[in-house]
């Protein structure tokens, strides 16, 4: 039987099919992407995309939404529960408006907010040039140690009390290491400023427990609801009882109109798996991959930044093999592997030609792959370095991971409590 769609637009839904047999035959080391369950996937496509509900639960403008109130406080209260938060706004429709919001909740037009470089591992939105950010307030940068690729809690001390910002910004979209959220929420206190935590990388690996969570030392902490929490494509915004009002008027009315309840009800269904055992064995399973990964990576000869990997995602400075990032990323995705370039640490080159290699394991891990499945996809990463111009290797390669990838389907469902649905984790 034809489905609405392909009967529709045959077009659009050939393309979406190609789609997803792209995503089930590749390796995807993105480390900003994941697998949504198909529970999470059905309330992402419902009925719930017709609805318009500008407000919040109790204070709309619209009528109709006695059911809309109940889906958006569940989410809310699901948040603040996995989060341990005072309180939740789940109307962010990204992490970037996520984080222009916090900032608009404390600090105003002019005013210096720091964050880290974007060549050592920011995001754009953390004041960056190419950012609005940016443009609306005044944006100072703290680095990585050169040598080490990591954070020093020092300089950056002794910058804040220079530079006296209004806001100060923790949290990364690449940095392979623990963040001491707690020594940035005493850096803040001491200079009178505000701190706002970007925690979109690592919300999943912090609702685990296996990441300090800023929610005690931060005013305000953003995150999206994919990566490593595995929900939709959204954002969210946390923070201390105090903030909560003017957070929520800065979201609506300030920033955004209708919030998107397909998304907010996705959310809500995530924040449920999320608050499950079997999230926690996931997690810990996507550390312990991407130290495997990290490991074997080194052993054939790359050079990592900051030499490991605490969470999720490893940087590779490709410097010291003498290929351009884009190039190298280039050639993987044509053995389907795919990953992202990335600037480094003291990149010198364009951000449209960096330096670097950024690859995570939250995908993979979904798929159900462990340690023994890191070591083949190191030694692939390997082979294509080794033989980068090469297109009869790459293509041995790309039936390689083909293989692979047959060998771990992605899943439908989850586990969720009362439900005999078995993860590709569990045993």
């Amino acid at each position: 039987m034809l489905s609405a769609l392909e009967q529709y637009d045959p077009q659009i839904y050939e393309l979406i099919r190609q789609e997803e047999a792209r995503q089930s035959g590749s390796l995807r080391l993105i480390p900003s992407e994941n697998y949504v369950s198909r529970a999470v996937m059905n309330a992402t496509g419902s009925c719930l995309t017709n609805k318009y509900a500008e407000g919040y639960p109790g204070k709309r403008y619209y009528e109709g939404q006695q059911v809309t109130d109940l889906i958006e406080t569940v989410a809310i209260e699901r948040a603040k529960k996995v989060f341990k938060a005072d309180h939740a706004n789940v109307q962010p429709y990204s992490g970037s408006v996520a984080n222009l919001a916090a900032y608009n909740s404390l600090a105003s037009i002019g005013d210096t907010i720091m964050g880290l470089e974007l060549s050592s591992g920011g995001h754009l939105t953390h004041g960056s040039k190419g950012s609005i950010t940016s443009r609306i307030f005044n944006s100072a940068s703290y680095t990585v140690d050169p040598e080490t690729g990591l954070l020093d809690y020092d300089e950056i001390e002794k910058l804040a009390k220079k530079l006296r910002p209004k806001i100060i910004i923790s949290g990364y979209t690449a940095y392979p290491r623990k963040i001491d959220f707690k020594r940035f929420g005493e850096i803040a206190k001491e200079i009178g400023a505000f701190h706002v935590s970007d925690i979109a990388h690592i919300s999943g690996l912090v609702v685990a427990g296996l990441h300090q969570s800023p929610v005690p030392y931060a005013d305000i902490v953003s995150t999206t609801t994919h990566k490593t929490l595995r929900g939709p494509r959204g954002g969210m915004l946390l923070c201390k009882e105090e903030h909560a009002a003017v957070v929520n008027k800065t979201v609506f009315p300030g920033q955004q109109g209708g919030p998107h309840m397909h998304t907010i009800t996705a959310i809500a269904v995530a924040l449920a798996e999320a608050d499950t055992v079997e999230f926690i064995e996931y997690a810990k399973q996507i550390v312990k991959n991407a130290k495997r990964l990290a490991e074997k990576l080194m052993e054939y000869g790359f050079n990592l930044v900051s030499g490991g990997t605490d969470n999720h995602l490893i940087l590779i400075d490709l410097r010291n093999k003498g290929i351009p990032g884009k190039k190298m990323s280039k050639a993987l995705d044509r053995a389907r592997i795919v990953s992202n370039f990335n600037t480094v640490p003291g990149d010198t080159a364009s951000p449209f030609d960096p330096n670097g290699l950024r690859i995570g394991t939250p995908a993979v891990t979904t798929r159900g792959m462990r340690e023994e499945q890191m070591d083949e996809i190191a030694r692939f990463i390997h082979a294509i370095a080794e033989n980068i111009d090469n297109e009869a290797v790459i293509e041995k390669v790309n039936r390689e991971v083909l293989l692979l990838c047959s060998q771990f389907p992605v899943p439908d469902h989850f586990i969720l409590p009362g439900k005999k649905v078995l993860h590709p984790l569990s045993s």
